[in-house]
């Protein structure tokens, strides 16, 4: 059961990954922000990349938002959460 909890964790952070990668993307051309995919991909993203956004320093003209949560979600949310499902299910 852990196995398939942490498999499913693991999957769920590729998923989100690639979500900020295809909003990374559409920041480099100019897409309608009313059509119903844009608008999807911007809403799931936005909770998680606000916040760090409001933490980071200004860079310029360049968000590396994205960039953190990616990492911070495979190096420390999954990690973190992987060992806690292990420890339930011993």
């Amino acid at each position: 059961m852990a196995t398939t909890l942490i498999s499913l964790l693991q999957l769920l952070s590729q998923l989100f990954s690639l979500l900020i990668l295809a909003r990374i993307l559409m920041s480099w051309v100019q897409v309608d922000r009313y059509n119903p995919v844009v608008k999807f991909i911007f809403d799931l993203t936005e909770p998680i990349l606000a916040p760090i956004r409001r933490v980071l320093p200004q860079a310029g003209m360049f968000d590396f938002s994205p960039m953190v949560a990616i990492l911070l979600m495979e190096f420390l949310v999954v990690p973190v959460l992987s060992t806690i499902v292990r420890s339930l299910f011993r």
